[in-house]
C-alpha cells in the first residue's frame, strides 16, 4: 500500500503567525494531537503538536535547572526553551523543518522513518505543497481495513505443515532443526524444545498465521541454560500436575 491510499486529505493546518491560542483551540475541537505550520505563501514550514505545550509558563512546567546546570548547557539552548516557554505565536513553539513524504511513499517506508525519528506523524508533498498528512492511526486504519479483508480458508494438514516449517525456516530466530509440527484436522501440534522462552509465543504466532489453521497446541519444552530446569508449556504443566 503507498501513502495515497491511506492518508488524510484534505489536512487541518495553522499558520506560523497565528496565534498558540488558535492552535490549542483547533487541535481540541477536531480532538487531533498535532497541526501542519504553513507560511505566508502557504509552504509547509514545520509541526506543532501536543508535546509542544507541555513545558509551558501558564501551567508551570517551563524547565527549571540548577545555576551550574544552565552553565553547562549554554545560553543558546537556554533562551531556545525561554522562547518555547514564553511564546505566543505558533513559529515560537512548532518543531521546525518537519521530516516529509510524497504520496508513492510505501507503507513500509513510512514505518521505518516514523522509527528512525520518533515522530507519530508525517505531512505528505506534492511538488512542495502539502496534500496530506499520515499519522499512527492512519497506518490503524489500515491495519483495520486489511485484517477485515481476511477470509477464512480451506487448506490439507499436509499443506500446513509445509507452509509452517517454511516459515520457521525462513526466521533466524527459529530454532527451525528443533521444532515438529504435527497438523490434524487444521489444529498444529507444535514440539520440540527452544533455546528462549520468548521464541514460544514467536513460534505460535507464526502456526497461527498459517491459512487454514483451526487451532495451536503448545508443547515446546524450554531448558533453561543456568540452571538446567525444564519448562514446559502452561497446558502441559496443568496436565502433569493432574497425573501427579
Amino acid at each position: 500500500m503507498k501513502v495515497k491510499d491511506v492518508m488524510t486529505s484534505p489536512v487541518l493546518s495553522v499558520e506560523s503567525e497565528s496565534p498558540i491560542s488558535q492552535a490549542i483551540q483547533l487541535m481540541l475541537e477536531k480532538r487531533i494531537s498535532g497541526l501542519p505550520v504553513l507560511d505566508g505563501q502557504g509552504r509547509l514550514v514545520g509541526i506543532v503538536t501536543e508535546g509542544d505545550f507541555l513545558r509551558r509558563t501558564e501551567t508551570g512546567t517551563q524547565r527549571r535547572r540548577s545555576r551550574w546546570l544552565e552553565f553547562l548547557i549554554g545560553p543558546g539552548r537556554l533562551a531556545d526553551e525561554y522562547t518555547r516557554s514564553h511564546g505566543r505565536k505558533v513559529i515560537d513553539v512548532m518543531t521546525p523543518d518537519p521530516v516529509t513524504i510524497n504520496e508513492q511513499t510505501s507503507l513500509e517506508q513510512v514505518v521505518q522513518i516514523m522509527e528512525k525519528h520518533r515522530i507519530k506523524r508525517l505531512p505528505v508533498l506534492r511538488e512542495q505543497k502539502l496534500v496530506g498528512i499520515v499519522s499512527r492511526a492512519n497506518l490503524l486504519h489500515a491495519l483495520a481495513g486489511v485484517a477485515s479483508d481476511i477470509k477464512p480458508v480451506t487448506t490439507s494438514d499436509e499443506a500446513i505443515r509445509e507452509q509452517l516449517l517454511a516459515e520457521l525456516g525462513r526466521q533466524s530466530w527459529a530454532p527451525a532443526a528443533l521444532i515438529n509440527a504435527i497438523v490434524k484436522q487444521g489444529v498444529v501440534e507444535l514440539w520440540g524444545t527452544i533455546t528462549d522462552e520468548r521464541e514460544r509465543q514467536a513460534i505460535i504466532v507464526a502456526a497461527e498465521n498459517v491459512p487454514g489453521v483451526k487451532g495451536v497446541r503448545d508443547h515446546l519444552v524450554w531448558i533453561e541454560p543456568n540452571t538446567g530446569t525444564v519448562i514446559y508449556s502452561t497446558s502441559d504443566e496443568l496436565e502433569r500436575a493432574k497425573a501427579s
